[in-house]
């Protein structure tokens, strides 16, 4: 099994105060288990994260990072949203900070 971090994306744009903290958990873990997201089992779901509308998913396996990687557009719908949500994944790296200051620079 590969290392927690190499399986491990970051999800930016993650809709804020619109339902409970564990709902959009569920929305998130639905979304990336859906093979039509080239998705696969998500072992876990770390949200909120103390950075406003990013979270952290988990796959059991690599390749499904790979795949939820290569796939042009995110969006995340669920009959609990008011609309589609787009959704930027990048992949996790130990140093995470350097990732927030791309967001600041670029704003969601």
């Amino acid at each position: 099994q590969a290392a927690k971090s190499t399986r491990t994306v970051v999800i930016a744009g993650v809709p804020d105060g619109l339902l409970q903290d564990d709902v959009m958990a569920d929305i998130l873990t639905i979304h990336f288990q859906m093979s039509r997201n080239n998705g696969g089992d998500v072992e876990e779901v770390v949200y909120p994260t103390g950075n406003k509308r990013v979270a952290f998913v988990t796959f059991e396996d690599q390749e499904v990072v790979e795949s939820v990687l290569k796939k042009d557009e995110h969006l995340l719908e669920d009959k609990r949203l008011s609309r589609h949500y787009p959704l930027t994944v990048t992949r996790y790296c130990d140093n995470v900070s350097s990732f927030l200051i791309y967001l600041i620079v670029l704003p969601l």
